[in-house]
């Protein structure tokens, strides 16, 4: 099981075991647990590098002072080996809650005083809160016991290469964050916007042999995190990173303190704060264990603070952080965290918030502290953002970028909230998204209606209101209607000039495919648009130069990825074969190079994941199996089962696909059969008489047969049948002796005893003369169209599709063994060439598609403009007076009242008709 399907799996079963308590609460549980997991293996880990043996190390408590210390002076902390969590899980029924409210207790008496800062009162919250997890200890105990069987699963060996841990814990706080309705804001940002800040923040860091960070409404840590992990790409060495963090509410703030310490980040490196932001300025540092403290300022600052939060303005007119450019009005804390990051912003560093739109045209007090930002040439870029991306709200925010020095005087602005995709409720920043994002901000480019750079002086003339739709125009296309076209028919230049991205890529095509009808309006030469564009020699000529550019891009992939899967980062690769994507296309026009780029990242996440795994355990993952587990009720529980197998890297689908085609295609031949008895199952159903319906051998809608009723209908129809060898048969079960049986099987010429098997006496059995009697019944032939003809064809395609389905579902496991057998007994040439075409080929086949996909776009553009010119008004007028006509002369065939006929006269004038 990969990291993303085990996440998957604890979250699953976490959600399920939460019951009736809010993920939000729920987190603080599982993650805490999760954390004490990693600190006890953490331990373990140190033990045996020590050389100690099993026994020694069940042998360490508190008793042993000296060691305790050592202990602590190296990782920062002791646990003694009957508060470990694996201890905790050896003893089974004997665990009990007091064991961890016991091991809590002990690990805040057992921190190192260098790591205090780290550790201390790491699980307050979740020493607590354990009361909330059962009303007895009994229950809290069962309670804790399923989530220390859950979280037992994820590995902390400390083998892996890839950071399982972090991932799993990244993936359960934004699935706690999904399901955390209004309050998921409070302690964790998308991981998507994390990656569009960490993009823009690296880049203005590239160069630097160590940094600082800070984010000073951390949540969960997750931002900062991220922001480090793009950062340290560009870092030559280890722990060159110093993250700064300070969260309000207790529990999140250790969810911040727990996120750094797993992702591997040293304590000395860890500076981490419980404290409100916009009271206590904060960081500081204190020097010599003086009262002389001293302001920290860093390199970057991310934050995604609560948006338009109330605060207390009191006595900060003189506040340095606010001093030069003003107070933010009480109801709206949004400017005074910005200017408290600003504020701890180094001259050459960079900052990027997340903000509500209203920051950028609201005014008074945020009115006169934008006017400030923007005449001390403070801000950098904005980004909107997608609405609805966020956990917790639905509005559209911003992104800010903000410098306290910049070399360009002008703002870039950034309308970015038309890229998404849907994603259940919610919207997501794709990574093609994200990449056009970053990609605008780090070139500062001017793209027509998604890109802007405003000077200062614009800014001025609109009194510093930063609203988006002031400076950008809208990328949402209005449908135009032409009035001299919907007149007297034709195309307007106007539209086609529209679609000039194509006529640009196609040279030639507009000029062939259309000819004049004035300066201004045209038409189509052709009926069959599609035809005429496919077929014409420069769209061959497009898609030649396109694949010329792609001819050995199949080879290249195969050189990076398959030849080179033992060294190939997973990290890195991805960016090296993007930049050869963007080469190629550079010289194709209309192919839009972040749809290209979507298209590898689209297969990237399967692919880093792989390469992850090879690299950690591998050749052998190639042709591992593991067991395919899966969630089922028994008893009214959830209980794990395994239900067949899965290849930990290899799919078996993949494998049947071209290794058992032959297997394969034998189930989709039983599989079209049994699709085709649902058709005679409806031909028979139309053919019955509403009397016929009626006997109950239909369910209530008479859209499906009741088996039950029609087996004991059939059973009806049948015990009427008679025949001379039914009759015969029947006799013979009348006797009671052998040789009367025997003298009777061998004179009675009627029956055809040949078609039954007589047993070891020479006798037939009761079972097998009724089996033959039942045949005989089942071979009478009645009228084709009779009720009883009907019945018993249903009976037969029952029965049918019980065989195809037994067939099928045999057919199915025996392949499924069989592929298992393969991929485990497979040598490394053939599982390459599997794992080809799992990387590479869907990576390929979506390259080829996106020429064809621009083509088909094109004609669909031209096809709607032929169709929505296609009637003029005054052909609509010809048939609407046709039609009055009609209606007129059939109006004066009409006899009535005199009031009937008043009306239709009054009708006749309405539509124009002659009245008579």
């Amino acid at each position: 099981m990969n990291k993303q399907q085990l996440a998957a799996t604890i979250w699953e079963s976490a959600n399920q075991m939460r019951s009736k308590i809010e993920a939000n609460e729920y987190k603080d549980f599982i993650l805490g647990f999760i954390f004490y997991k990693y600190l006890s293996e953490k331990e373990l880990h140190f033990f045996e590098g020590q050389g100690m043996s099993q026994e020694d190390i069940t042998h360490m408590d508190e008793s042993d002072a000296k060691f305790v210390n050592y202990t602590k002076d190296a990782i920062g902390y002791f646990i003694s080996y009957e508060n470990l969590f694996s201890t905790w899980i050896t003893k089974g029924n004997d665990f009990d809650v007091s064991d961890v409210r016991k091991a809590l207790s002990a690990f805040d008496r057992l921190i190192s005083p260098t790591h205090k800062k780290v550790f201390e009162k790491i699980f307050n919250t979740l020493q607590t809160g354990l009361s909330k997890l059962g009303e007895s200890a009994a229950a809290q105990t069962k309670s804790i016991s399923g989530l220390l069987q859950l979280i037992k699963k994820i590995p902390m060996d400390g083998k892996q290469d890839y950071d399982v841990l972090g991932f799993i814990y990244e993936y359960l706080i934004s699935m706690f964050a999904a399901n955390a309705g209004k309050k998921a804001g409070e302690f964790y940002t998308p991981h998507e916007v994390s990656v569009l800040m960490s993009e823009i923040v690296a880049d203005h860091l590239k160069g630097r042999s160590e940094i600082r960070i800070y984010d000073p409404t951390s949540g969960s840590g997750s931002l900062l995190i991220n922001i480090g992990v793009a950062a340290s790409k560009y870092i030559t060495g280890e722990n060159k990173i110093n993250y700064y963090a300070q969260e309000l509410k207790e529990n999140t703030y250790n969810l911040t303190r727990m996120n750094l310490v797993m992702r591997g980040i040293e304590p000395g490196n860890i500076y981490v704060r419980n404290g409100d932001t916009l009271e206590e300025d904060w960081p500081f540092f204190e020097e010599n264990e003086t009262e002389k403290y001293q302001l920290v300022r860093v390199d970057a600052v991310v934050s995604n603070p609560p948006y338009s939060q109330k605060w207390d303005t009191k006595g900060k007119k003189f506040d340095p952080r606010f001093s030069d450019y003003g107070v933010a009005p009480k109801g709206k804390a949004d400017y005074a965290f910005l200017l408290h990051e600003l504020y701890h912003l180094e001259d050459d560093g960079i900052m990027t918030i997340v903000l509500p739109h209203g920051v950028l045209f609201r005014g008074n007090e945020e009115g006169e502290i934008r006017k400030n930002l923007i005449e001390k040439n403070n801000i950098d870029a904005i980004i909107g953002l997608p609405a609805n991306i966020f956990f917790g709200t639905n509005i559209a925010t911003i992104i800010m970028v903000l410098k306290r020095h910049r070399e360009n005087n002008d703002i870039l602005i950034v309308d970015a909230s038309k890229g998404f995709e849907k994603s259940g409720k919610s919207n997501t920043l794709r990574a093609s998204d994200i990449k056009r994002i970053a990609d605008t901000v780090r070139g500062r480019l001017k793209i027509p209606g998604y890109s802007v750079r405003v000077d200062k002086e614009t800014i001025r003339r609109n009194e510093y209101n930063l609203n988006l739709p002031r400076y950008i125009e809208s990328f949402t296309p209005q449908e135009k209607w032409d009035i001299h076209s919907i007149m007297f028919g034709g195309i307007p230049n106007s539209e086609l000039d529209e679609l000039m991205l194509y006529w640009d890529a196609l040279p030639g095509l507009r000029e062939a495919m259309v000819k004049p009808l004035s300066s201004d309006y045209v038409e189509f030469v052709c009926e069959d648009i599609k035809e005429y564009v496919v077929a014409h020699p420069v769209t061959a000529a497009y898609c030649s130069a396109y694949n010329a550019a792609f001819i050995d891009f199949r080879e290249y992939l195969v050189g990076r990825l398959i030849k080179r899967y033992k060294e190939a980062s997973p990290t890195k690769e991805e960016e090296i074969i993007t930049d050869d994507i963007f080469s190629r296309l550079a010289a194709i026009k209309a192919i839009d190079k972040y749809e290209a780029y979507q298209v590898l990242d689209n297969s990237w996440k399967q692919i880093s994941v792989d390469l992850e795994m090879l690299q950690t355990e591998g050749d052998g993952a190639l042709t591992a199996v593991d067991p395919n587990m899966v969630t089922k009720q028994k008893d009214g529980k959830d209980i794990e089962v395994q239900d067949g197998w899965i290849g930990r890297i290899l799919p078996f689908e993949l494998v049947q696909k071209l290794l058992l085609p032959e297997d394969l295609a034998a189930i989709k031949k039983l599989e079209r059969e049994l699709a085709s008895v649902a058709s005679i199952y409806d031909e028979i159903l139309d053919s019955l008489s509403e009397d016929e319906k009626d006997s109950n051998i239909t369910d209530d809608s008479n859209s499906s047969f009741v088996t039950k009723e029609v087996r004991a209908k059939a059973d009806e129809i049948l015990e009427d049948i008679e025949s001379e060898e039914i009759s015969a048969l029947k006799n013979y079960l009348t006797l009671g002796k052998k040789p009367e049986k025997l003298a009777y099987s061998s004179d009675c010429k009627a029956v055809n005893w040949s078609d039954m098997k007589p047993g070891t006496n020479g006798l037939y059995s009761k079972s097998v003369i009724n089996a033959r009697i039942t045949i005989l019944k089942r071979q009478y032939v009645f009228p084709t169209e009779s009720f009883e003809a009907k019945i018993m064809r249903v009976v037969d395609t029952m029965e049918t599709e019980a065989r195809l389905k037994k067939e099928l579902r045999d057919a199915r496991a025996a392949l499924h063994e069989k592929t298992k057998t393969t991929i485990e007994q497979m040598n490394l040439e053939t599982a390459l060439m599997i794992l080809e075409e799992k990387w590479i080929t869907p990576v390929c086949d979506g390259m080829s598609a996106l020429p064809h996909n621009l083509i088909a776009a094109f004609v669909a553009a031209l096809e709607h403009l032929a169709e929505k010119y296609k009637i003029t008004f005054a052909e609509v007028g010809e048939k609407i007076s046709g039609t009055e006509e009609t209606i007129s002369n059939y109006v004066n065939l009409l006899s009535g009242n005199d009031f009937d006929m008043e009306g239709l006269r009054e009708l006749q004038k309405l539509i124009g008709g002659a009245e008579k």
